[in-house]
């Protein structure tokens, strides 16, 4: 096979890579989470010790501090600003790691770049994965919180993985293009720090969306998070079934951005070898 020759870019060829190589995805996801805490003392454990111990000090300083109350709360308790705070503070941690990383997805892994029958577009999978992972044990200290807070929990609950979904394939896509572009551009690596920091405050993780000035709204709403961050909370909290429309909306756009972003992947991937 020629490194150079172009790639298949469909819909179909996506769907038919991630199911040839399911088990390769399934290990190098395994590989990525063990190789975080090799070595460490409480090893695996700290996936669930650091989102505590973020929302104990996000709680403490908003909460205690700054006397910071959460609108449509059921009571003036830390526990119930926690609960609000943290259900939007894990949405952007997993879109943060995915983004993060991005930039080095290609080049920290030379030698996959030089196996020609390498499915390199698999390792934005990998990295997308293991950041459910860490989704998933965040998500329980959430659930936790609900539970010792004054909010009731429902089955609304349950809508958490169709919630997560459209940014889940909107983040892939993205990463796709950002790994792909972190391989000719290195300077993109310094470019998506300060801008993960920004798209922290002003994403509705610290503050519901209502106490948004209504002439700033429209960031908020060209903010791939704010949707999923708005539903999630409302699920979780309030009980709220997603708009349908808003719903739709924001898959298809994932559903858009994940091809663009495999198909830009793809087409340009055949200079890699050439470059790293």
């Amino acid at each position: 096979m020629n490194p150079h020759a172009a790639r298949a870019a469909t819909p179909q060829a996506l769907i038919r890579s991630l199911w040839n190589n399911r088990s390769l995805i399934i290990t190098l996801v395994r590989r990525d989470i063990e190789g975080r805490y090799r070595g460490s003392l409480f090893g695996i454990l700290w996936s669930f010790l650091t989102p505590a111990a973020m929302v104990t000090v996000f709680t403490f300083v908003f909460g205690e501090i700054f006397q910071a109350k959460w609108a449509n709360a059921q009571s003036a308790s830390h526990f119930d600003f926690a609960a609000a705070l943290f259900s939007g503070l894990l949405v952007y941690n997993f879109f943060a790691e995915c983004m993060s990383r991005a930039p080095s997805v290609i080049t920290t892994n030379p030698n996959y770049v030089k196996k020609i029958i390498f499915p390199l577009e698999n390792l934005s999978v990998v990295v997308v994965l293991a950041a459910l992972f860490h989704f998933v044990i965040a998500f329980a200290v959430v659930l936790l919180l609900i539970t010792v807070s004054n909010w009731q929990m429902t089955w609304t609950v349950l809508l958490t993985p169709a919630i997560l979904t459209p940014l889940v394939l909107f983040t892939l896509g993205l990463n796709w293009l950002v790994s792909a572009l972190g391989v000719y551009l290195r300077d993109i690596g310094q470019i998506i720090s300060p801008v993960l920091t920004a798209l922290m405050f002003l994403s509705p993780i610290f503050y519901p969306l209502t106490s948004v000035s209504p002439k700033f709204l429209w960031l908020y709403k060209i903010n791939p998070l704010t949707d999923t961050i708005e539903q999630l909370r409302g699920a979780l909290l309030h009980h709220q079934l997603p708009n349908p429309i808003d719903f739709g909306i924001s898959l298809a756009m994932g559903l858009l951005v994940a091809w663009a972003g495999f198909a830009f992947f793809q087409k340009i991937r055949k200079g890699f070898s050439d470059v790293i």
